[in-house]
């Protein structure tokens, strides 16, 4: 804890939420405060993704590390994502929780293996599942699809990196309470290499773009698209309608994070197998009535990896760099927020719930964001949009119209089946939902860190993001989008650092949970 609790931290919230309390009878609230936002997220978008030269191509600098850190960690540990896959269901399904005992002693923490996935996977598997695979294909065609797939197989090790050594650094107080992440494993684990200055730097970095990236893409853009859904599905209009979806939904997300982590995890672990199956099922059928277009889309979503139609800029590297911006959004893998909530599980053996963490990109990114990508580029095989550079982030219609995000989505589903996109609202509701509840976990334990432990620290936390709940419902995709992608990936920078310095030790908690397995002691 680096900040010490301050009258002044209380003022500053303050006149943080002073901009949300508004009277509802106001005239154009929504673009007020849409005007009011936009020239920072073009800043701060435009800050982290700083590119360099490739081939005559900008490519941003995040991206590369993220990606080349993903690329290490996989064969460093013997492309453990695919090697060690079924032990990771095993884990899940509670084969080895047996390990997780010494005669009476019950191991610590707070939420079993499935809850702690749930959470994460509820944190992880959300709008973007939706709305940036829409973002990703419209504008980098069906070859970006490609790259997002990519993308989430190698981000299953830097998951199963972060999720490890959060387990092994993590703080558990005197009443059972878990406090864990990068925060914790930056600190503590550069201090054991006796750095502990640069650990402490990068931890409390770390805990304040945490803080941002839960008011934005864990928060904001959730109930924008949400909203946006909602709004289009049932031709509500008024100015502040987007405002008061959000306050709406500000009520609900209230309701639950008061309770912390052991009610979040609740209710994620009911929401997150029903909205899943309820996506998904909806999708396959859509993917099934047109069984015909299948092969073909799956054509154009390999060819166009390589040799891309759309007319985006930068070509195959343009397409790369979607695919995989879109999919970091998406599974959150080499960010390290993941690693907060696995921090949180019951377990002796911080590689156990590793190896369960890199079962979320593989849920999220190569399965629901997979499915999502196919049933778009199926809904334009006929062409029914333009591909490529489009204004802000949204495909060109035949009719000459526009439409990014979830409706994107939305009318991909409606095409395949009418009525479907009802479905859609509701499946985005609880997407929404549950990864907003999630993300207010990561970012109050970032926000602990940096203030404190106090009742009246976590209240100041909670009324500000519940203020960027409403906040988000009330501005446009283009603003949310940007400050959104920015905020998330922002956190690679000083988490994939960290990672590349103690990766050693995620090994060494690898070879005593396998070797305890090996010893057959279940």
């Amino acid at each position: 804890m680096y900040f010490k609790k301050k009258p002044q931290v209380l003022f500053f919230l303050m006149a943080s939420l002073s901009p949300c309390i508004v009277s509802s009878q106001e005239k154009g609230l929504d673009e007020r405060i849409n005007d009011a936002f936009m020239p920072f997220a073009d800043w701060w978008e435009a800050f982290i993704f700083s590119e360099v030269s490739f081939f005559g191509f900008g490519i941003p600098i995040v991206l590369i590390l993220l990606l080349s850190g993903a690329l290490f960690f996989t064969v460093y540990f013997g492309f453990i994502n695919i090697r060690l896959f079924p032990m990771a269901i095993q884990v899940v399904r509670g084969k080895y929780d047996e390990l997780e005992k010494d005669g009476d002693e019950d191991h610590s923490g707070e939420v079993n293996h499935f809850q702690a996935l749930t959470t994460a996977v509820s944190g992880t598997v959300g709008l973007g599942n939706i709305a940036m695979v829409a973002v990703a294909v419209s504008i980098g065609g069906p070859g970006a699809t490609f790259w997002m797939i990519v993308a989430g197989l190698l981000g299953m090790s830097s998951k199963f990196v972060e999720c490890t050594l959060g387990v092994r650094y993590r703080d558990i107080d005197k009443n059972g309470n878990v406090y864990g992440g990068p925060m914790y494993y930056l600190s503590r684990g550069f201090q054991e290499n006796g750095q502990k200055w640069l650990g402490k730097v990068l931890a409390v970095i770390f805990a304040l773009l945490c803080v941002g990236a839960s008011l934005g893409g864990g928060n904001a853009f959730q109930t924008n698209q949400a909203a946006a859904q909602i709004i289009s599905r049932f031709g509500i209009e008024g100015d502040s309608s987007g405002t008061f979806i959000g306050i709406l939904f500000a009520v609900l997300v209230g309701i639950v994070i008061i309770g912390g982590i052991k009610r979040i995890a609740k209710v994620t672990e009911k929401i997150v197998p029903f909205m899943a199956a309820l996506y998904v099922g909806a999708a396959l059928v859509i993917i099934f009535l047109n069984s015909d277009k299948v092969s073909e889309a799956i054509g154009l979503i390999i060819t166009e990896a390589f040799s891309p139609k759309a007319t985006i800029t930068g070509g195959f590297i343009g397409v790369m760099t979607q695919g995989f911006r879109r999919a970091a959004f998406s599974n959150e893998a080499g960010a390290g927020s993941a690693a907060i909530a696995h921090s949180a599980v019951k377990t002796k053996y911080a590689a156990s719930e590793g190896l369960v963490g890199l079962l979320e990109p593989f849920i999220d990114t190569v399965v629901i964001c997979s499915i999502t990508a196919l049933v778009i580029v199926i809904f334009n095989i006929d062409g029914a949009f333009v591909y490529g550079d489009v204004i802000n982030q949204q495909a060109l219609l035949q009719d000459g119209s526009r439409v990014g995000g979830v409706n994107l989505t939305s009318m991909a589903f409606e095409s395949a089946i009418p009525g479907s996109s009802y479905i859609l609202v509701f499946a985005v509701a609880l997407f929404a939902f549950s990864t907003i509840i999630s993300w207010s976990y990561y970012g109050l334990q970032s926000w602990k860190y940096l203030f404190g432990r106090g009742k009246y620290t976590d209240l100041a936390y909670k009324l500000l993001f519940l203020c960027f709940t409403v906040l988000g419902a009330a501005i446009t995709l283009d603003a949310v989008l940007k400050f959104s992608d920015a905020m998330i990936l922002a956190l690679v920078f000083p988490n994939i650092i960290g990672l590349l310095f103690l990766f050693p030790k995620a090994k060494e908690e690898l070879h005593k949970y396998l070797n305890r397995i090996r010893a057959g002691r279940l």
